[in-house]
């Protein structure tokens, strides 16, 4: 699975494609769905192989690699267009899901913008073919455990599995220095540093500020996912604590640095830190597992330990200091900034493409953007999810030029009670929503042909609107 570390493209002599089809995504594994439940269920409304189609793509390499390796993006472009003339001119609705919520926002550029590096579909493609875009779980401005991701290989899966099976992952195991083989893999694929967190302290705060400041999510369980509740103050799935957590700190070397005042953190610049003597030699047990870690040596990783905190303000310096051929290959197709002016030519680069702070929506006034996710989850950030869609896409504005309707349809989270309940029913979790009767409802109903007003607006739990209101993002 691993992909060459210069080209992000095949290694030599090996060659690893996407499945087609519906199959492509229908389970994961034996009896663990994905689309499949979705799928089942506009198949009950009529909806069939033909005017189905999944956009099945290598998840791996760059968005814009997809085409120039597979002509994965003049595929979708074609299928679209084929499923709107054989419907009677009826335009599609696009569900992606995940990572594929900012494959699409590159595919919206991509086939507006001229050959060759566009698809060269004209201004006005999106327009005519494109009913809805209804984004589930889409990390528009990045995910905080992206970074975390790429720095050391940890997330929440991997302390999980720590936690069930202590030193498998941090052992030579088969053979295999294993947390070591996952890093390398990993950081070769260019695709995860799309979801590198955008905007900076802007958007994620800072030392002593955050859009969510004074809030911490329950974990109670809830059971309030009516279709008619619209935009309240559902106060079930939050609570606000006495002792502020600092969420704009993305990483913290010490829970005492991560709950410190700013004015008692003493931290040093890494930037210009001269990497240290490298320690690679001396640890037989990786073998000729090889990362560009083992470049950093004892002061590098020193130096970034004595910064203390990282903000969304020094993770791409942090990144770029730690893994730099990584990130060089990631900002020839991925950039993280705010646009100060989008009329201005360098964002016609597909660079900007997938985001949504740096290249504008499509010119598509009757078009549809739905952001659906899951709330009342304690490790996960919701904001991530529908705070551009309400900051900068919402009206017409240098984002949204010809004011595109937008919707936000947040989702309770209610794990299942028991083992005999499954994945449930209700589960706001990332890939459990899928199964979410809430949100299959209400794509369902829009496939059908209602709109965003129809199924009544916003529909909000969390306070999204008041957090988005904190960002100071000209419009």
């Amino acid at each position: 699975m691993s992909l060459d570390n210069e080209t992000g493209l095949d290694p030599p002599g090996i060659r690893v494609r996407p499945v087609t089809g519906l199959v492509a995504a229908d389970y994961f594994a034996p009896g663990y769905f994905v689309w499949a439940v979705l799928i089942a269920n506009l198949a009950s409304i009529g909806y069939e192989e033909k005017t189905m189609y999944m956009a099945a793509y290598d998840w791996r390499i760059s968005f814009q690699n997809t085409e120039i390796r597979d002509q994965t993006l003049s595929g979708i472009k074609s299928n679209i267009e084929l499923m709107v003339s054989t419907n009677g001119g009826n335009k599609v609705v696009v569900i992606p899901h995940s990572m594929g919520v900012l494959y699409f926002l590159h595919f919206m550029k991509w086939v507006e913008a001229p050959a060759p590096m566009g698809g060269g579909g004209g201004p006005d493609w999106c327009a005519k073919h494109i009913k809805a875009v209804m984004n589930i779980g889409g990390p528009f401005l990045g995910l905080p455990k992206a970074v975390t991701g790429l720095f050391s290989a940890e997330a929440r899966d991997v302390a999980v599995a720590r936690a069930m099976a202590p030193g498998v992952l941090g052992s030579d195991f088969l053979g295999l220095h294993t947390l070591q083989h996952i890093m390398r893999m990993t950081r070769t694929w260019d695709s995860t540093m799309s979801m590198i967190p955008k905007g900076g302290e802007t958007i994620w705060g800072d030392l002593d500020w955050s859009p969510e400041e004074g809030f911490a999510c329950s974990s109670k369980k809830s059971k309030n996912n009516n279709s008619d509740v619209s935009q309240g103050d559902n106060t079930n799935n939050r609570e606000f604590q006495s002792q502020a957590v600092n969420f704009g700190r993305m990483i913290s070397f010490g829970k005492d640095v991560a709950e410190a005042s700013s004015s008692k953190i003493e931290r040093m610049d890494f930037r210009d830190a001269v990497k240290g003597y490298s320690y690679a030699h001396l640890n037989v047990s990786c073998s000729d597992i090889w990362t560009e870690y083992h470049e950093l040596g004892w002061g590098g990783i020193k130096a970034v330990a004595d910064y203390k905190v990282h903000t969304a303000g020094s993770i791409l310096d942090l990144l770029q200091f730690v893994a730099p051929k990584m990130m060089n290959r990631g900002n020839a197709h991925f950039s993280y900034g705010i646009a100060d002016n989008l009329d201005d030519p360098k964002y016609n680069h597909y660079k900007y493409w997938s985001n949504p702070l740096e290249t504008k929506l499509p010119n598509a006034p009757e078009m549809e953007i739905f952001s659906l996710y899951g709330v009342g989850i304690p490790t996960e950030r919701a904001s991530e999810r529908g705070l551009h869609v309400r900051k900068g896409m919402a009206g017409e504005n240098p984002f949204n030029p010809s004011g595109i309707k937008t919707y936000i349809r947040e989702y309770n989270h209610a794990p299942p009670a028991n083992l005999l309940e499954g994945r449930g029913t209700q589960s706001g979790a990332h890939v459990d929503i899928m199964g979410n009767f809430a949100l299959i409802e209400d794509i369902i109903r829009v496939a059908a042909g209602a709109t965003g007003e129809d199924l009544g607006g916003d529909r909000v739990y969390s306070d999204i609107f008041k957090w988005s209101e904190k960002i100071n993002l000209k419009l």
